[in-house]
């Protein structure tokens, strides 16, 4: 018994002695665990204790997919930023690597994926939702709510925080500078239609409206296209939306909703019959060349239209450029599609993640974020900015049709429902699919419908080479 009760005693004395040892051994990690908690906490309520050194500044990279004014217009802000708030915060951000959007994604998996002369990644991405859904699945995303207080993130447009997340419950990427889809009309050849048929403005607030005039102007100009539709996928998901019905389901379209035909109307009919160009490409050049005088496209596109028309045989005028809300399919929801890419923050270290999100504040406060929308037709992020567009100042905007843009989009912000289309892999191959298979389509009928123009009446050659194309459409999904 004694001897079991010394052997009790030297197990607990030993058990001691271990334990306090491994706690020795452990203190350093536990230390520097509770180090970085502390840092993290500082760094999350955002500037409550000052982690950054003027006199040691941090070099933050940024990624960005800009070109032109656009590309000027935020190398710009980002030189101010590191004369103004970056030198006093000890912050300095530079552009390491500058390509368009798939080049930034492809380089971003490169460098996340460790392949041999990949760059080294940035602190911030601007990208798109479809690269946000590859790189948060591989854990590589900061979460903004961790340096924005709940007030500073509900100051965003909700529709385009929503984006953000990603189908989830984190933001993974901030709104930016985002774009939409209006209607741009040539009102000076439209002024001189107007006058001749009685079609008004108003009558182009509907697709039934702008296809009717379509019908109407081949006519009057003798048989060239008044409208094109830029991208037919978005046309489809968009009206889809309007009538209360969902254009992609289970990561494949839906072509046999009852919606369908309603939206198959929008385009090939006129199309074939002439009202509606068949072309892959942007509405600015058809219009500047008078081929058409309407275009549904990207708000984005504001500052590519020209000034002047040249026509064919040399003549030119000048191009009054009107720009109108996207047109509501009767009976539809005021509802229409947002676009864009936003601002990511690549994981690396509290302090490297907090001086990016740092300069992300100072970018999208409303007066960098109007400056930047006011030289490149983006719409700004904020509602606050939103509500600042109309009393910007003139001299802030290197295009007047920017203005017009600003006009018609401080309206659509205030009446209509922005949705984003879903995410996942494949999407950007059936877009591409619908798009070339409809035109194609179309195409075909239109050379067909032309060649029987010689011996039938228009209304008996359309229904010649329209007999169940619809179907065999559906059918080739």
């Amino acid at each position: 018994m004694k001897k079991t009760k010394r052997l009790t005693k030297i197990s607990r004395k030993t058990s001691r002695r271990f334990l306090s040892i491994t706690l020795i051994r452990l203190l350093p990690c536990l230390l520097a665990g509770l180090l970085i908690v502390l840092l993290t906490t500082m760094l999350a309520a955002c500037g409550k204790q000052d982690v950054l050194d003027p006199r040691n500044p941090v070099t933050v990279t940024l990624w960005h997919p800009y070109v032109q004014q656009m590309k000027n217009s935020i190398e710009l802000l980002i030189e101010e930023f590191n004369e103004t708030e970056g030198k006093d915060k000890g912050i300095y951000v530079q552009t390491a690597y500058i390509a368009d959007s798939p080049d930034i994604s492809e380089k971003l998996i490169e460098a996340v994926s460790g392949d041999p002369g990949a760059p080294e990644l940035p602190d911030i991405a601007i990208i798109y939702p479809r690269i946000g859904t590859t790189l948060a699945g591989m854990d590589m995303l900061t979460d903004f709510s961790v340096y924005f207080t709940p007030e500073e993130l509900a100051s965003f447009v909700p529709a385009f925080l929503e984006e953000g997340k990603l189908g989830s419950d984190t933001l993974y990427i901030l709104p930016f500078a985002k774009s939409t889809e209006v209607l741009f009309l040539n009102t000076t050849v439209y002024a001189r239609f107007s006058a001749d048929t009685g079609v008004s403005l108003d009558q182009l607030r509907t697709f039934e409206g702008v296809l009717d005039a379509a019908a109407k102007y081949y006519e009057w100009s003798g048989g060239k296209s008044f409208l094109h539709i830029v991208d037919l996928f978005n046309c489809a998901m968009t009206g889809y939306r309007q009538i209360g019905e969902t254009f992609i389901t289970e990561e494949s379209i839906n072509l046999a909703a009852s919606a369908f035909p309603k939206i198959w109307d929008l385009y090939y009919p006129r199309a074939v019959q002439g009202g509606v160009a068949i072309y892959d490409s942007y509405a600015d050049f058809l219009m500047a060349t008078g081929e058409i005088i309407c275009g549904i496209n990207t708000s984005a596109s504001v500052s590519y239209f020209s000034e002047t028309v040249t026509f064919a045989d040399n003549t030119k005028e000048d191009l009054n450029l009107t720009i109108l809300p996207y047109p509501i399919v009767e009976g539809g929801a005021k509802t229409v599609l947002q676009r864009g890419a936003g601002l990511s923050v690549i994981k690396s270290d509290p302090q490297r993640e907090y001086a990016a999100c740092l300069f992300i504040k100072w970018l999208t406060e409303p007066a960098q974020n109007l400056r930047f929308s006011a030289q490149t037709g983006y719409m700004p992020a904020t509602v606050a900015a939103f509500e600042e567009f109309l009393t910007l100042d003139a001299s802030l905007v290197s295009n007047p049709n920017v203005m017009k843009l600003f006009t018609t989009i401080e309206l659509m912000q205030r009446e209509y429902s922005f949705y984003y289309p879903p995410v996942f892999d494949g999407f950007e191959d059936i877009q591409k699919n619908y798009n070339q298979s409809l035109r194609k389509a179309s195409e075909n009928a239109r050379m067909e419908y032309l060649s029987l123009l010689d011996t039938l009446d228009p209304t008996t050659a359309y229904e010649v080479v329209s007999e169940g194309i619809m179907e065999r459409f559906i059918d080739a999904w």
